[in-house]
């Protein structure tokens, strides 16, 4: 296969789904019983913070009781023992990838195991419910703190960063996504003007597939660790 220099892993909800984290699409999940406007939006909790940390509460308790599966094992060993530079650029929230051992990692879309306090901008790791009558461990303020999440309509985190690695990279490969929601849906197309070889590891394929110069389709579970095999062997 050659050696890349510097390889970008995007990931999304497809690659969780194995341990038992529901995403968009399932027809029984968690994310079927609410509707999107009400509890991803910051116009959702100003009308019904109550409602929107219940949901959380009710993932972070899910995600605390997940395990990373497979493909998330393979992805901290090709961090460890590939000989290049190697960036995971999640937008999951969950925490599997950490619990897997990758360590350079960026959640663009925030973390479900953190607080974020909406009066002093103060972040904190976060593991059990929030609710509206708890005060903020920086500024003792009550009624402030809400998941550190990404929101519909507000912006991702860390995007001059990950533009930065997009340019540089000479791997690109995209587990797990859609390919619906941006800016992360554009992030191929970055990388294949930076002149990137781009791959595609999907149950399905993505909205984005035209995009990838490789495409491989199948479980995370096996299509992943077979992947990071085969950029290991070289």
């Amino acid at each position: 296969m050659g050696t890349f220099e510097r390889i970008v892993i995007l990931t999304g909800a497809g690659l969780s789904a194995e341990s038992g984290l529901g995403t968009f699409r399932d027809e029984d999940g968690l994310w079927t019983k609410y509707d999107l406007a009400d509890v991803a939006t910051p116009e959702g909790f100003a009308r019904n913070p109550a409602l929107v940390q219940d949901f959380y509460n009710q993932r972070r308790r899910g995600a605390a009781a997940a395990s990373p599966n497979a493909g998330h094992a393979a992805l901290a060993r090709l961090e460890k023992e590939y000989p290049g530079d190697v960036l995971t650029v999640t937008q999951n929230i969950d925490p599997l990838h950490e619990a897997a051992g990758t360590e350079r990692l960026i959640h663009m879309h925030g973390e479900l195991l953190q607080a974020l306090c909406a009066l002093c901008g103060d972040r904190h790791r976060w593991t059990e419910d929030i609710t509206a009558e708890l005060a903020c461990p920086a500024c003792a303020e009550i009624g402030g703190l809400r998941p550190d999440v990404v929101w519909f309509g507000e912006m991702p985190y860390h995007m001059e960063r990950i533009y930065a690695a997009l340019a540089a990279c000479d791997l690109f490969v995209s587990i797990g996504t859609s390919g619906t929601v941006y800016p992360a849906a554009g992030f191929v197309a970055e990388a294949r003007q930076a002149g990137a070889h781009t791959v595609e590891l999907n149950l399905e394929p993505s909205d984005g597939v035209s995009m990838f110069h490789e495409v491989i389709h199948g479980p995370a579970t096996e299509v992943v660790p077979a992947y990071v095999e085969r950029l290991l062997s070289g």
